[in-house]
């Protein structure tokens, strides 16, 4: 039996944090400090004007902004403790952690907004249509701006993969930490439409109904990003199999005839980093070394044990 702990070499670290990491971790920080501010302004313009759509944006900001600075948070956190022995594969999956909290976080607010925007459609309040609406259209500037602070940072990314396939992850999808900053975001910008398009119905169509109306879809649609946010975040932390690569090097590994693989485990250990136990069933003389060359290829394997029976 041959182990081969380490794909690229003898070296064996387990600092899988993404080339990315840094730069991210300061973006994070600039729209945790931008967001923080609009998010006082817009709960406050709610509460004065009476608005529950500007009142769900406003709330839902206030969870974007936590939800990024338990982003910087676990940037900074998993940056600290990069290489610590005690994570056996590093901290490359406490983006993710912070991730699913992220999206935990937004699932309760969503429903909190959806819940006081019925009863407030079944109980209409007076509205200061006008000073929402212009508390509305400087909060989904903020959006705009954050979420070009955020998606910035990727350009590019996908032109990691140079061997002939691409997921279709860009580095949103790479990097789950940042992917919930701005899930948040570009849910906050959808409030803030919904909202602006509400308060407008209701200043100059009549139509008190459309501003409860809107907090209940922008409920909905939060609702939905923060659930496929946790969908995504908690396979990361379960260990799920990421069939693309596993096939991939099924393929690679068995496609010469000489070898079966008997046992296989691809999982995922950071944001551009995956982890594999390969079993190998042969009785043509085949090492590790030589199966080690075959999976060259599939350049998210950071961490490679082989197996030869």
């Amino acid at each position: 039996m041959a182990t081969l702990p380490n794909i690229a070499g003898h070296t064996h670290d387990h600092v899988y944090l993404g080339a990315w990491h840094d730069e991210n971790a300061k973006r994070t920080l600039w729209v945790v400090t931008l967001t923080a501010v609009m998010m006082v302004g817009e709960i406050i313009a709610g509460y004065i004007t009476g608005s529950m759509a500007l009142l769900a944006d406003g709330f839902h900001m206030a969870t974007h902004a936590g939800a990024l600075s338990v982003a910087a948070g676990a940037y900074a956190y998993a940056k600290r403790h990069a290489n610590n022995r005690a994570f056996s594969f590093g901290t490359g999956k406490v983006g993710d952690l912070a991730g699913f909290a992220s999206a935990l976080m937004l699932g309760v607010i969503a429903l909190g907004i959806g819940v006081e925007s019925v009863l407030r459609l079944f109980e209409p309040i007076k509205v200061a249509f006008g000073t929402a609406t212009i508390i509305a259209v400087v909060g989904l500037g903020v959006n705009i701006v954050s979420a070009f602070l955020l998606s910035g940072a990727h350009h590019g990314h996908s032109e990691d993969h140079h061997h002939g396939h691409d997921h279709g992850h860009t580095g949103q999808s790479k990097d789950n930490n940042l992917r919930s900053a701005y899930v948040h975001v570009l849910a906050d910008a959808l409030t803030s439409v919904l909202a602006i398009a509400g308060l407008l119905a209701g200043r100059y169509l009549g139509w008190v109904w459309m501003d409860p109306a809107m907090g209940i879809v922008g409920a909905i649609v939060i609702a939905r990003w923060s659930w496929a946010l946790m969908r995504d975040t908690a396979a990361v932390l379960l260990d799920a199999t990421d069939d693309h690569v596993a096939e991939e090097v099924r393929a690679l590994v068995e496609t010469p005839g000489d070898v079966r693989i008997a046992d296989l485990h691809v999982w995922r250990i950071g944001p551009e980093a995956h982890a594999a136990i390969i079993s190998v069933v042969s009785s043509k003389g085949i090492d590790g070394n030589m199966i080690r060359a075959r999976l060259a290829p599939v350049h998210e394997l950071a961490h490679l044990t082989v197996e030869i029976r």
